[in-house]
C-alpha cells in the first residue's frame, strides 16, 4: 500500500508530508479508519496451510519476501527478478503473456535519483569587479534536490526563508525576490525556545523543512537558492562534538580498567577493545581540533528532485559573511541573533552583488514495468475488459518509504504487497482452469511503481493494453495477507449500483466480515481507474506494526485467510464477467473523511505521480469537488495559483495553504501545451 514516510530525514527533505497526507490535501479526505491504523489483532496470523494452493502460495510469498528480491525497491535488481517470476507464473497459468510487444512487460522510466553533472561552479561578483570565488566542496556544494541551470542575478538575503502567516512572520516582506538568487538559512527562528511559535510538536517545525523552504522561494519567482548553514546548529555541533569526546574518554578509561584486569585467556580482546576506544577518543579530538562545524549538505543529502526544480547549492557561513562584510552588512550571527530577540525579519536585498554560476544535477532514469497477462473472454461482450490487479513493489532497502527511520535493512513487504501479487497470480490460475471460457476479457496486471505514488497503474490508464472505455471493471488486492478475526475492508462499493448486494452476499460463504467503504478514491492502483470513470473495488486486511519496516515477512501471513479472500473475488469476477450488463459507474459526490486535512482549503484534485513536465500534474478531479466545478481536467498540469508559480504537488500543497475556505483563486494549468485559466471557488477542509 503506497504510503510513504511521514519523516524522511536524513534521506529526503519532505519533512510531514506522506503520500497519504499528499492525497489528502488533493483529496480533502483519508480512506484508512483509525481502526484499520491499528494493531489487526493481538491474535498473530501464521502461515500454516494444508492445502496445495495454499502451499503453493506460501512458496511463492516466501520467494518474493525473500532478501534475494531486495524489497523489490524500484531501483534494485529484486524488483526485476521478481517480474520475471511473475511473468513465469502468468504463463503456467495460462495466461497470454505475449499482449505488449509479444512480451508481458509494460516498460517505461522513472527518476529514481540524481547524480552530479560535470559543471558545478559558484563565484559571487561585486561591484569594480569585485568577486568572491567558491571552491566546489570547501565553499559550496550543490544540493541533489535541485535542478540544473545557469544564473547570474542579482542577490537577496531572505533570512529564514519563511513566509508564515499563522505566526505574522515573512522574510520576503519588502523584498523582492523574482529573478534573483536568493540566500537562505537552514532552520527557524528562536531554535531551543520551546515557546516559540516555531516550536513543532516534536522540536522541529515545518517551516524548517527543506522543501517547503525550496517550494516557497520558487514560488516567488526566484532563479536560484543558495542555502546556508545558521549559527545556532552550528553551535550545536559543536557541543555534540565535545559530548561525544568526553563520552569517548569515558569509554577509554573503562577499556583501559578491563585491560588491566583481564587474565591471559581474555587479553587479545581486552587489547582490541582498548585499541577501539584510544582509537574513538583520536576521532572525536581531531573533528574538535579542525573545528569544521559548518558542515555542508553532501550530495545526496535529503534526496533528488524531479528535474524541475530550480538550482541549489549550500555555501559556507564564512564565504556569505565575507559577502556581507564587502556589502556592508552584519554578519549571520548578528542577523540571526537581532531575529531571535524581537522575531522580526532582517532581509535585504543586495543590488551591487550577484551570484553567478551553474550547477549541474543529473536525474537517473530507471526502466520500471508493469507485467500483464490476458485471459481471452468469449461472445459478444469479449471485447469488453474487467482488470484484476495487485502492486508487486515495495520499498526496497529502507529510505523514503520506510516506517522504521534510519533502516537500510531489507524490507521484505510479505503482506505488503506479496500477498496481494500471490493472490492474483493464484486467481489467475483458478480463472484460467474454467472449461469454458468467461464471456468478458479478464487482463491481470502485477503494477510497479505503487509505492512512488501509483505510477505503474497511472501508466496504464494512460496508456492502455485494451480500450479503456471499454474496461468495464477494476478488481485490487492490496495486503490481503493478514486477515484477523474474519475481517476484510472493502473499498469501491459505492462505485457501480451492483457492488454492495454483490459483495454482501458472495461474503457469506466465505465467513467473512466486511467493511465496506463506498469511495472510489484511495492509496493503492485502484484510484488511477476510478479516475477513468470505471467502478472499482479493492480489497485490504488492514494495516499492522510491520507496515513499511523490515518486519514484514512471510511467517506472518494468513494463508488460509488468503484462500478465502481469493475465492470470494473469483466470485465477484465471474459474476461482474457473465452479466449482460457492464458495471454502472457512479460518480461520488462527497467521499466520506476521517481525517482532518489540515489548514488547507478543499481542492478536490488527484495527483498523477507519472506526470511529465513542470506543473503539478492531475490525472483527475474528485466529483462534485471545487477543482471538478471549475472544470480541472485529467491531463491538466497546474502551474499558477494566483501569483504563486507552481512546480510541482508540494509547490501546490504550499500554495493552497495561503489562501482560505470561500475564497475565488485564479488557476493556470496547461493543456494540450495551451496555457488556461480557470477560477476555483475553494471549499471547507474536509
Amino acid at each position: 500500500m503506497s504510503v510513504l514516510n511521514t519523516n524522511r530525514t536524513p534521506n529526503r527533505f519532505i519533512t510531514g508530508f506522506c503520500f497519504l497526507g499528499l492525497l489528502g490535501l488533493a483529496f480533502s479526505m483519508s480512506f484508512l479508519t483509525p481502526q484499520v491504523w491499528g494493531e489487526t489483532s493481538a491474535k498473530t496470523a501464521k502461515a500454516a496451510t494444508n492445502s496445495a494452493s495454499g502451499q503453493r502460495m506460501l512458496d511463492a510469498i516466501k520467494y518474493l519476501a525473500s532478501d534475494e528480491l531486495e524489497g523489490r525497491g524500484v531501483d534494485t535488481r529484486g524488483i526485476n527478478l521478481a517480474a520475471e517470476y511473475i511473468e513465469k507464473e502468468f504463463k503456467a497459468a495460462g495466461l497470454n503473456v505475449q499482449a505488449v510487444n509479444e512480451s508481458a512487460f509494460q516498460k517505461f522510466t522513472i527518476n529514481t535519483g540524481s547524480k552530479l553533472g560535470p559543471t558545478n561552479e559558484l563565484q559571487l561578483v561585486g561591484p569594480d569587479g569585485k568577486t568572491i570565488p567558491l571552491e566546489y566542496d570547501k565553499d559550496f556544494r550543490s544540493c541533489s534536490f535541485g535542478g540544473s541551470g545557469k544564473f547570474d542575478a542579482e542577490l537577496v538575503f531572505c533570512g529564514y526563508g519563511i513566509d508564515a502567516k499563522d505566526v505574522k512572520y515573512s522574510d520576503y516582506a519588502g523584498v523582492d525576490v523574482k529573478d534573483k538568487v536568493v540566500i537562505i538559512m537552514r532552520r527557524t527562528p528562536q531554535q531551543g525556545d520551546k515557546t516559540s511559535p516555531f516550536a513543532g510538536a516534536h522540536g522541529i517545525s515545518r517551516y524548517a523543512a527543506l522543501r517547503y523552504k525550496v517550494s516557497t522561494a520558487f514560488g516567488k519567482g526566484a532563479k536560484a537558492i543558495l542555502f546556508v548553514n545558521d549559527h545556532y546548529s552550528t553551535e550545536e555541533n559543536k557541543k555534540e562534538a565535545k559530548e561525544l569526546e568526553e563520552d569517548a574518554v569515558e569509554e577509554l578509561i573503562t577499556a583501559t580498567e578491563n585491560w588491566e584486569k583481564a587474565k591471559d585467556g581474555k587479553r587479545d580482546e581486552a587489547d582490541r577493545e582498548l585499541k577501539k576506544a584510544l582509537h574513538s577518543v583520536q576521532q572525536t579530538r581531531k573533528r574538535l581540533k579542525e573545528g569544521n562545524f559548518d558542515e555542508l549538505m553532501k550530495f545526496g543529502y535529503a534526496g533528488s528532485g524531479d528535474g524541475r526544480s530550480i538550482p541549489i547549492a549550500h555555501i559556507s557561513i564564512e564565504k556569505c559573511n565575507e559577502l556581507f562584510k564587502d556589502a556592508g552588512k552584519p554578519t549571520l550571527q548578528k542577523l540571526e541573533s537581532q531575529i531571535d530577540a524581537d522575531l522580526k525579519p532582517e532581509s535585504f536585498a543586495l543590488p551591487k552583488w550577484k551570484a553567478k554560476g551553474e550547477i549541474s544535477v543529473k536525474q537517473i532514469r530507471t526502466e520500471i514495468k508493469n507485467v500483464i497477462g490476458v485471459l481471452e473472454g468469449k461472445g459478444p461482450h469479449a471485447d469488453e475488459t474487467i482488470v484484476i490487479g495487485a502492486h508487486y513493489d515495495h520499498v526496497g532497502y529502507g529510505g523514503e518509504g520506510s516506517l522504521a527511520p534510519g533502516s537500510t535493512d531489507v524490507h521484505n513487504g510479505a503482506d505488503d504487497n506479496a500477498s496481494g501479487t500471490v493472490a492474483l497470480i493464484e486467481l489467475a490460475r483458478k480463472l484460467a482452469a474454467r472449461k469454458t471460457p468467461l464471456p468478458r476479457r479478464l487482463v491481470f496486471i502485477a503494477f510497479t511503481g505503487e509505492e512512488r505514488g501509483l505510477i505503474g497503474s497511472a501508466h496504464y490508464v494512460k496508456n492502455p493494453l485494451f480500450d479503456i472505455k471499454n474496461t468495464v471493471a477494476m478488481l485490487n488486492m492490496d495486503m490481503v495477507g493478514r486477515l484477523t478475526d474474519d475481517k476484510l475492508t472493502v473499498f469501491g462499493t459505492g462505485t457501480a449500483p451492483r457492488w454492495d448486494k454483490l459483495v454482501k452476499e458472495t461474503a457469506k460463504a466465505y465467513d467473512l466480515k466486511l467493511s465496506l467503504k463506498p469511495e472510489g478514491f484511495g492509496p493503492s492502483d485502484h484510484s488511477s481507474f476510478y479516475g477513468k470513470q470505471i467502478p472499482v473495488l479493492h480489497l485490504f486486511t488492514g494495516t499492522h506494526s510491520d507496515y513499511h519496516r523490515p518486519s514484514d515477512d512471510w511467517d506472518k501471513i494468513n494463508i488460509p485467510g488468503m484462500e478465502r479472500i481469493i475465492g470470494f473475488l473469483e466470485e465477484i469476477a465471474i459474476a461482474t464477467a457473465e452479466n449482460p450488463k457492464r458495471p454502472e459507474y457512479v460518480k461520488i459526490e462527497r467521499p466520506a473523511a476521517t481525517m482532518r486535512s489540515g489548514n488547507r482549503p478543499y481542492f478536490g484534485s488527484i495527483p498523477d505521480f507519472g506526470g511529465e513536465g513542470p506543473g503539478y500534474h492531475i490525472s483527475g478531479a474528485s466529483p462534485g469537488s471545487p477543482a471538478d466545478k471549475a472544470g480541472l481536467k485529467a491531463g491538466d498540469a497546474i502551474i499558477k495559483m494566483g501569483k504563486t508559480k507552481i512546480g510541482g504537488l508540494d509547490d501546490f500543497d504550499l500554495a493552497l495553504r495561503m489562501f482560505s475556505p470561500g475564497e475565488e483563486v485564479d488557476v493556470t494549468v496547461m493543456r494540450d501545451g495551451k496555457r488556461v485559466k480557470l477560477t476555483v471557488k475553494l471549499g471547507k477542509p474536509k
